[in-house]
């Protein structure tokens, strides 16, 4: 799963960068509110940890703006401050769920299970394209002739390209969605992961394809 950190501390969210990544999280780490609101914006993530206090924008702010236009990842806030009126502000704003500073790593990685697993419960765990399905809980890509599991990057890859069926996706912004947008990562990881996926619909026996469209990006095609 795909998380955003927003927090400002910068030792603090080294260290919950590292303790994420350990879980299997996939993290991209922000320091501003308007950062955070970027990013959100502009990303496909499956949680939200949202800090209170930033320079920029605050997160009650943050969490505002991004319901107002619609956006419904679930978000964990995070503050010094433990009041009653802050935690209903967040609350009533739209936070799925509010931790008070210090925190137990464990409760943190507990509360992040439990947003995520209510969204995926919420809506459906398939994607489907042509004879392909895919599954956003194991990470399976699957059609007639079989299934095959899909690693994080490719499986964010071919999310993307399928909840954008009609669209030409170029590598930039395969790489601003899904590595982010500041990755020392160099653009030819998007060409290595597309080959990856080419083979394993090939593995899978599946009629839809990548198609590279020249200057432009990839989008699939089905032939029945």
């Amino acid at each position: 799963m795909r998380l955003l950190l927003a927090e400002d501390e910068k030792a603090l969210s080294s260290a919950l960068q590292v303790i994420l990544k350990h879980n299997n999280y996939s993290v991209d780490a922000v320091y501003n509110g308007q950062e955070a609101y970027d990013y959100i914006m502009a990303g496909v993530y499956d949680g939200v940890i949202l800090d209170v206090m930033m320079p920029k924008m605050d997160g009650f702010t943050v969490l505002s703006k991004i319901r107002s236009e619609g956006c419904d990842v679930p978000v964990i806030m995070l503050t010094a401050k433990s009041e009653t009126d802050d935690k209903i502000n967040g609350l009533d704003l739209g936070a799925d769920d509010y931790l008070a500073k210090p925190f137990d790593t464990k409760e943190l990685l507990a509360r992040i299970r439990a947003i995520t697993r209510r969204k995926s419960e919420a809506v459906s765990t398939d994607v489907i394209y042509g004879d392909c399905t895919l599954n956003s809980l194991n990470y399976e890509l699957s059609s007639d002739g079989g299934s095959v599991k899909l690693q994080n990057k490719e499986y964010q890859i071919m999310e993307l390209l399928m909840a954008n069926q009609k669209s030409i996706i170029s590598a930039e912004l395969m790489m601003e969605k899904i590595w982010g947008y500041d990755t020392d990562t160099e653009i030819s990881v998007v060409w290595v992961n597309i080959s990856y996926l080419r083979k394993k619909l090939g593995q899978i026996g599946s009629k839809v394809s990548i198609k590279a469209v020249r200057n432009q990006g990839y989008t699939l095609e089905y032939s029945e």
